[in-house]
Order: structure tokens, then sequence, then C-alpha cells
């Protein structure tokens, strides 16, 4: 069945209740042609949702619901997560605050799992406060790996440039550790795949960065180049992927080579996070690929120096709705063209 376009549920984690997550899911979809797109559900508490609008000086209606078969087409749905208040104060580091943040979004991911919505955006958390005996995962990545199906790779978005990483939240001294040629086989593929059922890419080309300055400079600064990276990369373009690299990263941005290839791998999160957040900061998206349902995020944190001020910028949070709804379409388009492949005439 193909769904109209507001049928489309998007559910939305609230995020950090004291940061600048509320506010630009309020601002975002303020704007009723954003209805017309799509109908989302946030997870979180109507209470405080509302509080939280009068508090922006926003005239969008929200309709509570208490379960998700109450949700209505076209109307800003809050899903009662929890029912009791919850202590706000904008810009403040809040343990409590934090497990209603993890509440919000376990919540969005069962409801993910179990198809009763579509696509989850997640508004920003504070990796530390979310911690505890319950959940011990860095970020939203990670346990959504854990929840779902496949294996799930961070993959920065903006327009053409698609940034993934090979490793993401692992202090810098052990990536060297984690460097081996499965993962980067690995990562590679899960890329590949992505590029074409969530981006209609059909044949995709992918540049690889080396690891150490230089690319290691035939191993002068650093052997993992020579001894995992190139043999890697060889392989899998023996085997007929348009795979490339490695190359160095300190000219690879500045050179524009990025705008020759669909996806460039990063063996690191500053590595890849700081060229994107450069070249689209603001506007940027994080998309986990590699799972079987679909998850963005913008590119930000809980910015808590601006929290309550009304005054955070919502292109990074609209510009992730769009791109979760362009991949639910074209992962639907892909498993329609793909189920009943034509068969090649017998002679």
């Amino acid at each position: 069945m193909v769904k109209k376009a507001e049928n489309i549920i998007v559910g939305v984690s609230i995020g950090d209740l004291n940061g600048i997550g509320p506010e630009v899911v309020l601002k975002t979809f303020e704007d009723n042609r954003m209805l017309e797109l799509c109908t989302p559900v946030i997870f979180a508490n109507v209470k405080i949702m509302s509080f939280l609008k009068k508090n922006l000086h926003l005239d969008s209606s929200l309709h509570g619901i208490d379960n998700l078969d109450q949700v209505v087409l076209g109307k800003i749905n809050v899903l009662n997560v929890w029912k009791e208040g919850v202590n706000l104060e904008f810009g403040k580091n809040d343990e409590v605050v934090g497990k209603y943040a993890v509440r919000s979004f376990q919540s969005a991911t069962k409801a993910l799992k179990e198809k009763n919505i579509d696509i989850l955006v997640t508004a920003p958390i504070n990796k530390y406060n979310i911690q505890s005996e319950d959940f011990k995962f860095p970020g939203h990545t990670d346990y959504l790996d854990k929840e779902l199906s496949g294996n799930a790779l961070m993959l920065m978005v903006h327009d053409k440039l698609r940034i993934g990483l090979l490793t993401d939240h692992i202090p810098v001294n052990e990536i060297s550790n984690h460097l081996t040629e499965e993962l980067l086989e690995r990562k590679v593929d899960i890329i590949l795949k992505s590029l074409q059922e969530d981006f209609g890419v059909v044949r995709p080309k992918v540049a690889v960065l080396g690891l150490n300055p230089h690319s290691g400079d035939n191993g002068v600064i650093g052997t993992e180049e020579e001894n995992i990276i190139k043999p890697a990369v060889k392989k899998m373009f023996d085997s007929g992927k348009m795979i490339f690299g490695p190359y160095a990263s300190d000219s690879f941005f500045g050179s524009l080579q990025h705008e020759k290839y669909d996806a460039i791998l990063a063996m690191y999160h500053d590595q890849g996070l700081i060229p994107f957040k450069t070249l689209s900061f603001g506007n940027g998206v994080n998309f986990t690929a590699g799972l079987n349902r679909i998850r963005t995020s913008p590119d930000h944190g809980t910015a808590y120096e601006i929290a309550g001020k009304n005054i955070a910028k919502y292109d990074s949070f609209k510009e992730a709705v769009y791109l979760a709804l362009d991949i639910y379409r074209n992962r639907n388009e892909y498993q329609e063209l793909t189920k009943r492949p034509l068969k090649a005439k017998q002679n």
C-alpha cells in the first residue's frame, strides 16, 4: 500500500527538555505545510509541551493522546509517555531531565520497531545525563544498533555530501585498535547499500580517508594504510565496487575532491565531523544507515547556552524530517522495483 503524504507517521523523541530540542521540534511543526507532508507524534507529555509552546509564543495546536491508536492525521500529536510534571531549568545539566529524555527515546524506538510509526527523528540529548544502570549507551546510534536489525553506521548528510564514520564515539587513542579490513569492508558495504536503497544512487562511488597524516606517507607516518586500508580498498575495488583511496584528509575537502564521490568514509568521529560541520553547519543531518528502520537527527547538540531564549534555529531539525521522509519513499520505491525484477527473455 502506498501511503498518502500526511499518513506517514513521524515519531519524535523529545531529547533533553532543558535544551533546545523542544524548541526546534515545535517550531518545525508550527508551519502547517509540514502537516501536509506527514503526521508528527511527539513522545513526551502534552502539559509540558503546551507549557513550552506558550513560553515560545507559538500558536500551533497540540493534540494529546494516551496511545498510538488515537493519532489524528494532520495534527501535532503528543503521546503522553509520562503523566507527572517535570521541573525544567533551561540550560541546566539535570540527571532527572536526562531520564525523561531516555523514556521518550525508548518509547519512540519501541513504536518504531513495532511499526506504529514509520520513521523516527530524535531531538538532541546530553550523553552525560542519560547514563544509568538501565541505559549505558554513548548515544542514540548505539542503542538503535542493539534494538533494531542490521548494523548501524553514522552517516552525516547535507545535499550531495555524505560522510560515514568507521568508528564513532570511541577515544582517539583506541581508533587504531579497532581498525581491521573486515570492519572497513563491512562499513563500506553498509554505505553502498544505503546509497542505492536510501538515496537512489545506481552506481555509487565511495572515497576512503586515511588514518594518519598524509595517509601515512607510504609507512613513514604510521603503517595502518599500508597494512590494512590499502589492501581492503584494493580487494573491494577488484571485486567490482567503486571504492577509492585512502586519501589524505587534510587536503581532501579543501581541494573539493569530495564532490567527485557519492559518499566518504572517515576513520574516526572528528575526521569526518569537522569538515562536515564546516561545510554544512546548521543544515546537516545525522542519519543512522544500515538498519531496517529509519532514524535521523539534527547535526547539533542541546545548546544549553541558548535554551529557553527563543533564538534557536530549527533548520537542521526540519532537514532531518525532510531527509527521513525522502529515505522512506526511496526505500519503498526500491523495494517495489526489486520485488519483481524483469526476467531476461529466453532465446
